[in-house]
């Protein structure tokens, strides 16, 4: 009996979160999960037990390669409303070299949930909320660096931050030419900047 071809698991989940980041949930099918992953329906199943878990999988890869970007990027500069500034700047130039120009994978995810995907759409939810978290916590930093007032309120700018990246990541994802999208990045940053007390 000929043995299952050995399948990298690094390797499978970056496949998988390519094809359902491009085509959705729903519209992934088996057959499509067979092709990019090069693995048979039951050795998919037997490494992720089903389509669903490997879906969790791959939003959590996502989730946390974006938190981890967000932080490095946070520490890399000592004002915390420069590091802010800076992410969304890089972000419009970044996605230039991106022709696809995805939206981000948990907002498009939850847009396309139904009310059969309580599930998706709860552990999505969770992580923009995390996201969010982070978020605040620099603007938190920024408030205790005399960069904005005592009494801002940190959630309701971190909200319009994740907000901000969301719109300029669905401008990315229809097509805004390059140069108006860095535009819109800049003057994103350029607003948030204006903030600024010091």
């Amino acid at each position: 009996m000929k043995r299952a071809r050995p399948y990298d698991r690094d390797v499978a989940l970056e496949a998988a979160m390519t094809l359902f980041w491009e085509k959705g949930y729903h519209a992934t099918s088996l057959k499509d999960l067979e092709t990019a992953l090069q693995m048979k329906p039951g050795s998919i199943y037997a490494a992720f037990l089903s389509k669903e878990n490997l879906f969790g999988l791959v939003l959590e890869r996502y989730f946390e390669r974006n938190r981890a970007e967000f932080v490095s990027m946070m520490e890399s500069e000592e004002s915390p409303l420069l590091a802010l500034a800076k992410f969304l700047r890089r972000f419009g130039r970044s996605e230039q070299s991106n022709p696809k120009g995805q939206a981000c994978m948990l907002v498009k995810t939850l847009l396309n949930a139904t009310q059969d995907d309580a599930a998706i759409t709860k552990k999505v939810t969770t992580y923009l909320d995390l996201m969010e978290s982070e978020m605040a916590a620099v603007f938190a930093r920024a408030v205790k660096a005399g960069e904005l007032p005592q009494n801002a309120d940190v959630q309701r700018l971190a909200r319009r931050y994740q907000s901000d990246l969301t719109a300029l990541r669905i401008e990315a994802h229809r097509g805004l030419k390059p140069h108006e999208l860095e535009a819109s990045a800049n003057e994103v940053a350029d607003n948030l900047l204006a903030q600024r007390l010091q």
